[in-house]
C-alpha cells in the first residue's frame, strides 16, 4: 500500500458501514418466525464492503438480481436499508456490493472462488472453513481475504446465523444470541 492509502478496516466511518449491515442482517433474522420449521428456507443475505470500484475482476453479475436503489441507495438510510434487505433476502440471490462510503451497488454479484487469478494463489492459505459454513459463508470468508475487501456480512437462510468475515476470520452469532441484551423476549 502507498503512504496515501487508507486502512479501511480501522476507519471509523467504514466500521459504521459494516455495523449497519450487521444490524440490518440481525433485523431480518429476528423478524423471520419460520426458523426451525421443516422444509422452510428463511431469508438470506450476503454483503461485501469493498474499497475498490473494480470488483469486476473477481465478481460476475447475477443476472437480473438487483438491490432496489430506487428505494435505498445507502446503508445510512436506516429505514430504507432494512426494507430493501428484507425484500432482497427472500426474492434475490447473490452478493450485495457496498462501497466503503455506504453506497450500495444495484447489480448483485457472484464472487469468484479464490485462485482464479494468479495473484490470489497465496490468499487461499489464509482461509479455513468451519463445519457450520454453507456455500454462502465459504464464499464470504474467501472474499474477505481479498485486499480490496474490508469485510463481508452474511445471514444464513438455514439457521438465521449472522456472520462477519474479515481477513479470513469469522465472527459469528447464532440467531438466539442476536441483539444481545437489547433483544426483548
Amino acid at each position: 500500500m502507498s503512504d496515501l492509502a487508507i486502512d479501511y478496516g480501522d476507519h471509523e466511518r467504514v466500521r459504521e458501514v459494516v455495523d449497519r449491515l450487521v444490524y440490518c442482517a440481525e433485523h431480518v433474522s429476528v423478524s423471520f418466525d419460520g426458523w426451525g420449521e421443516p422444509h422452510v428456507k428463511g431469508p438470506g443475505l450476503y454483503f461485501a464492503v469493498i474499497g475498490d470500484s473494480d470488483y469486476g475482476a473477481y465478481a460476475d453479475p447475477m443476472g437480473d438480481n438487483r438491490w432496489p436503489r430506487d428505494t435505498c441507495q445507502s446503508v445510512f438510510d436506516a429505514d430504507g436499508v432494512a426494507a430493501a434487505a428484507e425484500s432482497v433476502s427472500v426474492a434475490q440471490d447473490g452478493g450485495v456490493v457496498v462501497a466503503v462510503d455506504g453506497e450500495v451497488e444495484s447489480q448483485m454479484v457472484r464472487f469468484r472462488d479464490l485462485g482464479t487469478r494468479d495473484e490470489e494463489a497465496d490468499l487461499v492459505d489464509d482461509v479455513s472453513y468451519e463445519p457450520w459454513m454453507g456455500s454462502r459463508h465459504m464464499s464470504a470468508i474467501e472474499t474477505s481475504v481479498r485486499p480490496e475487501v474490508v469485510a463481508t456480512v452474511t445471514l444464513s437462510e438455514e439457521t438465521g446465523r449472522v456472520s462477519v468475515f474479515r481477513d479470513g476470520e469469522a465472527d459469528t452469532m447464532k440467531r438466539g444470541a442476536l441483539g444481545g441484551r437489547w433483544r426483548g423476549e
